[in-house]
């Protein structure tokens, strides 16, 4: 157990950091008041009983599990719009603060089980009493749409360890292609939806800044009165 806690605490803080870096891209945008590609982002390092599943499924070495297993440290960055994808992508290939490595388009290549997203691996540097430690990492980028139909079918592969019936794999595929006609329709009219959210945002601050006059009013005949 400490041989595991001590290979994947780079892990732990590699996704701790990306958080926060990945989470700050979206609020520069906001600070902009422009739309931000990025819905929300999420980061967990896969438990060990999953690693270990995953070694022996892929016939990959204990001792060759850092270099042959890309995703131990996994980020997931949501979008609304499925052109958001491309946009947060290319801010990726932007950053200087790690290497990309490798990328999968599961968008215009979908998987045969109906599985869509983007994965873009990358070489992060971690900074330990030892000094630096480059590990592999996984970024996947998909929209609402998409996320919400892969979780729903990893929880079934979970129950079923990958061999569906036919029926429940046809409902999936199904699933899929529904889930990116909504995604579709989405973009179709996502100027509407961007102003209508501008416009519930503005109304939200107005309302943030008439409770803090109220509050410091409030304050203020306090003190007067005393």
């Amino acid at each position: 157990m400490n041989h595991w806690e001590s290979f994947l605490e780079p892990y732990k803080q590699a996704v701790d950091e990306l958080k926060i870096k990945l989470k700050g891209m979206r609020n520069q945008f906001q600070l902009q008041h422009t739309h931000s590609p990025i819905e929300f982002v999420t980061g967990r390092v896969k438990p060990i009983a999953s690693i270990l599943d995953k070694a022996s499924e892929k016939s990959v070495p204990l001792e060759k599990l850092a270099s042959d297993m890309q995703d131990i440290a996994g980020l997931r960055m949501m979008c609304q719009f499925v052109d958001d994808i491309e946009k947060v992508v290319e801010l990726l290939r932007q950053r200087k603060d790690f290497i990309i490595v490798e990328e999968k388009d599961y968008i215009s290549h979908k998987k045969q089980s109906g599985y869509r997203s983007y994965h873009v691996i990358i070489e992060y540097p971690v900074e330990t009493i030892n000094g630096e430690k480059r590990i592999l990492a996984e970024i996947q980028i998909r929209t609402l749409a998409m996320n919400f139909w892969a979780t729903v079918e990893h929880s079934l592969n979970y129950k079923y360890q990958g061999q569906f019936p036919k029926e429940i794999q046809n409902r999936l595929q199904r699933a899929a292609e529904a889930a990116f006609r909504l995604d579709e329709e989405m973009s179709e009219i996502r100027e509407e939806i961007q102003e209508a959210q501008a416009f519930f945002q503005e109304k939200k601050e107005d309302q943030m800044k008439d409770k803090r006059k109220e509050r410091s009013s409030r304050r203020k005949n306090f003190g007067d009165s005393h």
